[in-house]
Protein backbone atom coordinates (compact mmCIF):
# COMPACT_ATOMS: atom_id res chain seq x y z
CA UNK A 1 0.00 0.00 0.00
CA UNK A 2 1.70 3.32 -0.90
CA UNK A 3 2.12 5.41 1.61
CA UNK A 4 0.15 9.04 1.82
CA UNK A 5 2.49 12.23 2.21
CA UNK A 6 0.71 14.64 4.53
CA UNK A 7 0.95 18.31 2.54
CA UNK A 8 1.89 20.86 5.07
CA UNK A 9 -0.32 23.69 5.62
CA UNK A 10 -0.07 27.06 5.11
CA UNK A 11 1.81 29.07 8.12
CA UNK A 12 -1.44 30.85 9.38
CA UNK A 13 0.13 34.34 9.02
CA UNK A 14 1.33 34.01 5.60
CA UNK A 15 0.68 36.65 3.07
CA UNK A 16 -1.07 35.43 -0.15
CA UNK A 17 0.63 36.96 -3.39
CA UNK A 18 -1.31 39.37 -5.65
CA UNK A 19 -2.03 36.19 -8.02
CA UNK A 20 -3.91 34.21 -4.90
CA UNK A 21 -6.00 37.23 -3.67
CA UNK A 22 -9.59 36.25 -4.01
CA UNK A 23 -12.18 38.70 -5.71
CA UNK A 24 -13.29 39.82 -2.26
CA UNK A 25 -10.25 40.40 -1.14
CA UNK A 26 -9.89 43.08 -3.82
CA UNK A 27 -9.23 46.66 -3.12
CA UNK A 28 -12.57 48.19 -3.56
CA UNK A 29 -13.59 50.24 -6.75
CA UNK A 30 -13.72 54.17 -6.93
CA UNK A 31 -17.15 54.42 -6.61
CA UNK A 32 -17.62 52.10 -3.38
CA UNK A 33 -14.39 54.21 -1.80
CA UNK A 34 -16.26 57.45 -2.84
CA UNK A 35 -19.16 55.88 -1.18
CA UNK A 36 -17.04 54.94 2.31
CA UNK A 37 -15.79 58.31 2.22
CA UNK A 38 -19.29 59.86 2.26
CA UNK A 39 -20.43 57.75 5.19
CA UNK A 40 -17.14 58.28 7.36
CA UNK A 41 -18.69 62.06 7.72
CA UNK A 42 -21.44 61.12 9.88
CA UNK A 43 -18.99 59.42 12.70
CA UNK A 44 -16.99 63.02 12.70
CA UNK A 45 -18.06 66.44 13.73
CA UNK A 46 -18.47 67.84 10.51
CA UNK A 47 -21.48 65.52 9.54
CA UNK A 48 -23.93 68.75 8.88
CA UNK A 49 -21.47 70.84 6.96
CA UNK A 50 -20.56 68.08 5.07
CA UNK A 51 -24.14 67.24 4.04
CA UNK A 52 -23.99 70.59 3.27
CA UNK A 53 -21.62 70.47 0.83
CA UNK A 54 -22.41 67.29 -0.73
CA UNK A 55 -25.65 67.95 -1.31
CA UNK A 56 -24.76 71.35 -3.17
CA UNK A 57 -22.25 69.12 -5.17
CA UNK A 58 -23.94 66.57 -6.28
CA UNK A 59 -26.51 68.57 -8.28
CA UNK A 60 -23.83 69.65 -10.54
CA UNK A 61 -20.82 67.20 -10.72
CA UNK A 62 -20.33 64.69 -7.52
CA UNK A 63 -21.46 61.19 -8.22
CA UNK A 64 -22.68 59.79 -4.43
CA UNK A 65 -26.24 61.09 -4.11
CA UNK A 66 -26.07 62.80 -0.27
CA UNK A 67 -28.90 60.60 0.68
CA UNK A 68 -26.64 58.40 2.10
CA UNK A 69 -24.92 60.87 4.27
CA UNK A 70 -28.15 61.85 5.47
CA UNK A 71 -29.72 58.41 6.26
CA UNK A 72 -26.64 57.93 8.82
CA UNK A 73 -26.79 61.24 10.23
CA UNK A 74 -30.77 60.66 10.69
CA UNK A 75 -30.64 57.47 12.34
CA UNK A 76 -27.81 58.68 14.73
CA UNK A 77 -30.21 61.30 15.69
CA UNK A 78 -33.81 60.59 14.41
CA UNK A 79 -34.96 63.92 16.07
CA UNK A 80 -33.34 65.80 13.43
CA UNK A 81 -34.08 64.11 10.92
CA UNK A 82 -36.24 67.20 9.11
CA UNK A 83 -33.32 69.30 9.67
CA UNK A 84 -30.59 66.86 7.92
CA UNK A 85 -33.37 67.16 5.01
CA UNK A 86 -33.79 70.53 4.87
CA UNK A 87 -29.94 71.39 5.09
CA UNK A 88 -29.92 68.72 2.27
CA UNK A 89 -32.67 70.46 0.11
CA UNK A 90 -30.99 73.85 0.26
CA UNK A 91 -27.77 73.09 -0.75
CA UNK A 92 -28.74 70.91 -3.07
CA UNK A 93 -30.99 74.08 -4.86
CA UNK A 94 -28.05 75.92 -4.47
CA UNK A 95 -25.95 73.28 -6.68
CA UNK A 96 -28.45 73.01 -9.16
CA UNK A 97 -28.11 77.09 -9.96
CA UNK A 98 -24.65 75.67 -9.93
CA UNK A 99 -25.17 73.33 -12.79
CA UNK A 100 -27.79 76.24 -14.75
CA UNK A 101 -24.92 78.28 -14.94
CA UNK A 102 -22.08 75.41 -15.95
CA UNK A 103 -24.34 74.86 -18.56
CA UNK A 104 -25.10 78.02 -19.58
CA UNK A 105 -21.89 79.34 -19.45
CA UNK A 106 -19.01 77.17 -19.86
CA UNK A 107 -20.58 74.12 -21.55
CA UNK A 108 -18.27 74.31 -24.29
CA UNK A 109 -15.30 73.52 -22.11
CA UNK A 110 -16.45 71.27 -20.25
CA UNK A 111 -18.36 68.71 -21.48
CA UNK A 112 -15.90 66.60 -21.97
CA UNK A 113 -14.68 66.60 -18.36
CA UNK A 114 -18.43 65.30 -17.90
CA UNK A 115 -19.30 63.10 -20.90
CA UNK A 116 -15.70 61.48 -19.64
CA UNK A 117 -14.97 61.19 -16.32
CA UNK A 118 -18.64 61.88 -14.42
CA UNK A 119 -20.76 58.17 -13.74
CA UNK A 120 -23.82 58.27 -15.51
CA UNK A 121 -23.27 61.60 -17.45
CA UNK A 122 -23.39 60.41 -21.11
CA UNK A 123 -24.28 62.22 -24.30
CA UNK A 124 -27.51 59.76 -25.39
CA UNK A 125 -28.93 60.44 -22.16
CA UNK A 126 -28.10 64.17 -21.70
CA UNK A 127 -29.46 64.72 -25.43
CA UNK A 128 -32.88 63.12 -24.30
CA UNK A 129 -32.96 65.43 -21.69
CA UNK A 130 -33.03 67.90 -23.97
CA UNK A 131 -35.79 66.37 -25.73
CA UNK A 132 -37.67 66.33 -22.48
CA UNK A 133 -37.17 70.23 -22.09
CA UNK A 134 -39.02 71.08 -24.90
CA UNK A 135 -42.56 69.33 -23.63
CA UNK A 136 -42.30 70.17 -20.28
CA UNK A 137 -39.04 71.62 -18.87
CA UNK A 138 -41.04 72.46 -15.18
CA UNK A 139 -42.41 68.31 -14.67
CA UNK A 140 -38.83 66.84 -16.76
CA UNK A 141 -36.64 68.88 -13.17
CA UNK A 142 -39.23 68.26 -10.65
CA UNK A 143 -39.50 64.70 -11.21
CA UNK A 144 -35.65 64.21 -11.66
CA UNK A 145 -35.14 65.52 -8.52
CA UNK A 146 -37.16 63.18 -6.58
CA UNK A 147 -36.10 60.13 -8.07
CA UNK A 148 -32.75 58.44 -8.34
CA UNK A 149 -31.92 60.27 -11.70
CA UNK A 150 -28.84 61.85 -11.81
CA UNK A 151 -30.01 65.67 -11.64
CA UNK A 152 -26.79 67.00 -12.33
CA UNK A 153 -27.71 66.16 -16.31
CA UNK A 154 -31.10 67.98 -15.88
CA UNK A 155 -29.52 71.24 -13.93
CA UNK A 156 -26.79 71.17 -16.41
CA UNK A 157 -28.75 70.61 -19.62
CA UNK A 158 -31.62 73.26 -18.31
CA UNK A 159 -28.55 76.07 -18.73
CA UNK A 160 -27.39 74.55 -21.94
CA UNK A 161 -31.29 74.74 -23.13
CA UNK A 162 -31.67 78.28 -21.60
CA UNK A 163 -34.79 77.16 -19.30
CA UNK A 164 -35.68 79.96 -16.80
CA UNK A 165 -33.68 79.97 -13.96
CA UNK A 166 -36.85 80.45 -12.26
CA UNK A 167 -38.13 77.22 -13.68
CA UNK A 168 -35.56 75.44 -12.44
CA UNK A 169 -35.19 77.38 -8.84
CA UNK A 170 -39.74 76.26 -8.29
CA UNK A 171 -39.25 72.62 -9.89
CA UNK A 172 -36.08 71.87 -8.07
CA UNK A 173 -36.97 73.25 -4.34
CA UNK A 174 -40.52 70.79 -5.31
CA UNK A 175 -38.32 67.69 -6.62
CA UNK A 176 -35.49 67.76 -3.75
CA UNK A 177 -37.27 68.65 -1.06
CA UNK A 178 -40.05 65.89 -1.35
CA UNK A 179 -37.41 63.80 -1.84
CA UNK A 180 -35.60 64.19 1.32
CA UNK A 181 -38.53 64.64 3.61
CA UNK A 182 -39.56 61.24 2.27
CA UNK A 183 -36.18 60.41 3.60
CA UNK A 184 -36.88 61.79 6.75
CA UNK A 185 -40.33 60.82 7.60
CA UNK A 186 -39.13 57.09 7.18
CA UNK A 187 -36.42 57.64 9.70
CA UNK A 188 -38.69 59.54 12.30
CA UNK A 189 -41.23 56.88 12.36
CA UNK A 190 -39.84 53.82 11.57
CA UNK A 191 -36.29 54.75 12.67
CA UNK A 192 -33.16 52.26 12.48
CA UNK A 193 -35.03 49.57 11.28
CA UNK A 194 -36.10 51.18 7.57
CA UNK A 195 -32.01 51.62 7.23
CA UNK A 196 -31.73 48.71 5.21
CA UNK A 197 -34.78 49.20 3.31
CA UNK A 198 -33.95 52.54 2.24
CA UNK A 199 -30.23 51.26 1.63
CA UNK A 200 -31.69 48.29 -1.33
CA UNK A 201 -34.75 50.29 -2.61
CA UNK A 202 -35.16 53.46 -2.23
CA UNK A 203 -34.55 53.97 -6.21
CA UNK A 204 -37.97 51.37 -6.65
CA UNK A 205 -39.51 53.75 -4.13
CA UNK A 206 -38.58 56.73 -4.93
CA UNK A 207 -39.81 55.92 -8.83
CA UNK A 208 -43.14 54.02 -7.64
CA UNK A 209 -44.18 57.20 -5.47
CA UNK A 210 -43.40 59.45 -9.02
CA UNK A 211 -45.46 57.30 -11.06
CA UNK A 212 -48.02 57.62 -8.30
CA UNK A 213 -48.13 61.11 -8.24
CA UNK A 214 -48.07 61.73 -11.82
CA UNK A 215 -50.75 58.89 -12.70
CA UNK A 216 -52.63 61.12 -9.49
CA UNK A 217 -52.10 64.31 -11.90
CA UNK A 218 -53.27 62.55 -15.02
CA UNK A 219 -56.81 60.66 -13.89
CA UNK A 220 -57.72 64.26 -12.27
CA UNK A 221 -56.62 66.12 -15.52
CA UNK A 222 -59.11 63.88 -17.47
CA UNK A 223 -61.64 63.78 -14.91
CA UNK A 224 -62.30 67.90 -15.49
Amino acid sequence: MNSIQNVPDSPPNSKPTPGERTAAEKPPGLMKRLYNWVLHWAETPYGTPALFILSFAESSFFPIPPDVLQIALSISKPRRSFYYATVSGIASVLGAILGWYIGYAFWTVTQDFFFNWVPGFTPELFHTVETRYHDNAFAAIAFSGFTPIPYKIFTISAGVCVVPLQILIVASILGRFARFYLVAVCIFFFGPKVKDLLDKYFGIITFLLAAAVIAGFVVVKYML
